[in-house]
């Protein structure tokens, strides 16, 4: 097994549990290897840092997947990861519709397997998880014998790693539109050619957390998407709800959704782009007790970082103008890079500039079957807050 030496000063998040190694961090690899496969990590003076599967085409190089030097990578490996992922799981949330393992978090790098009642999507994002993907697949029908399991690998992020994009049936196949529950809600979720793997499971419990504010209320949601929170907002006792969403294709799963439920009488959808329309609204003296915004990230990197805060100011500003006195902003950020203190600042000069008042109700993060790991900050993505504004 290769041996891969890190610099003198280099690799000391590696040492405190980060299980990245990015190639600047390297000093010498002595042995031979292929990418994908399993090397051990040492720091300069030669102590053992841990195992993972290297690739030299990527920026993180090795992604650890044991701090045991005597622990194999093989099929008995994976079981008792998924194993363990799903325990976790079943103590601390409702398991219906789940993400099962959260890549880094759960201690398998670059995987990621949803559940959605009784079928599985999976992602393997690093050559070198995408190696074990066939033992994966046998250990994951052993553990919860699903009526099938899907792949959703059309990320460009598995370019990065010299992987093609591709999605298929990982199982015999199945119709891939299914239905669902979360929080007493039903709905579809098309695991083929929806976003992600065809739903956000991360607000699971943010969704729940609207019950008492939505109540007999007038609510906006804003990106919508297929209509989660709208949803969750009709079944809390909201009086109406108006989703929007640039896109076609959601706004018509969210009215599918709607009448899932028996809701289309109280959720209405409409597709638009909420830079667009939020102003002219405001302008016209639309007014709401509720307005959610839930936008994709608007950042991937450091570099967009200051472009995004504009963007997430603006929509939190045109916000605050639409609501009544006294009505509550729920509003999140999924952007790693934008850190919770730079979304509080972003609310905060969207306030100013509104000439508002913030009193705080809630501040969350993403569901817990999604783990945050103080070893590694870019498990914490999502900020959620509840505000009253003013």
């Amino acid at each position: 097994m290769a041996k891969v030496f890190l610099k003198s000063k280099k690799g000391l998040r590696a040492e405190m549990g980060h299980p990245w190694i990015f190639s600047g961090e390297i000093d010498k690899i002595e042995g031979d290897f292929e990418n994908g496969d399993i090397v051990e990590v040492y720091n300069f003076k030669g102590k053992f840092i841990g195992k993972g599967y290297i690739n030299t085409k990527s920026q993180i190089t090795v992604r650890i997947l044991t701090r045991n030097k005597d622990e194999e990578i093989n099929e008995d490996f994976f079981r008792r990861r998924i194993l363990e992922a799903w325990n976790y799981r079943k103590k601390v949330i409702e398991t219906t519709c789940c993400r099962v393992v959260f890549g880094e978090a759960d201690f398998l790098p670059a995987l990621i397997v949803d559940k959605y009642s009784d079928y599985l999507v999976v992602q393997t994002l690093a050559l070198g998880i995408d190696k074990y993907k066939d033992i994966i697949v046998k250990v994951l029908k052993e553990i919860f014998n699903p009526k099938g399991i899907y792949e959703r690998n059309d990320v460009p992020v598995r370019e990065l790693e010299g992987l093609n994009q591709q999605k298929g049936f990982l199982t015999e196949p199945f119709d891939t539109t299914i239905i669902t529950e979360e929080n007493g809600v039903k709905f579809y979720v098309d695991i083929e050619n929806g976003q992600k793997t065809g739903y956000f499971l991360d607000q699971k419990e943010n969704r729940a957390a609207i019950k008492d504010i939505v109540k007999d209320a007038d609510v906006l949601d804003c990106f919508c998407h297929t209509g989660s929170f709208s949803l969750h907002a009709a079944r809390y006792g909201a009086k109406s709800v108006l989703g929007i969403d640039i896109s076609e294709h959601a706004v018509e799963f969210a009215r599918k959704n709607a009448e899932l439920n028996g809701f289309q009488d109280i959720c209405k959808f409409e597709a638009h782009n909420a830079f667009d329309v939020l102003h002219p609204w405001s302008k016209e003296g639309r007014k709401f007790d509720v307005v959610i915004l839930d936008p994709p990230a608007f950042t991937k990197s450091k570099d967009t970082v200051e472009s995004a805060m504009r963007g997430y100011k603006e929509i939190n500003l045109r916000a605050m103008k639409l609501l009544k006195p006294g009505g509550f902003l729920v509003t999140a950020s999924c952007s790693h890079h934008l850190t919770p203190e730079l979304f509080y600042q972003v609310i905060m000069d969207a306030a100013i500039d509104a000439k508002k008042t913030i009193r705080q109700v809630e501040y969350r993060t993403q569901s817990k079957d999604h783990p945050i790991l103080w070893n590694s900050g870019e498990t914490l993505y999502l900020k959620f807050l509840i505000l009253q504004i003013i």
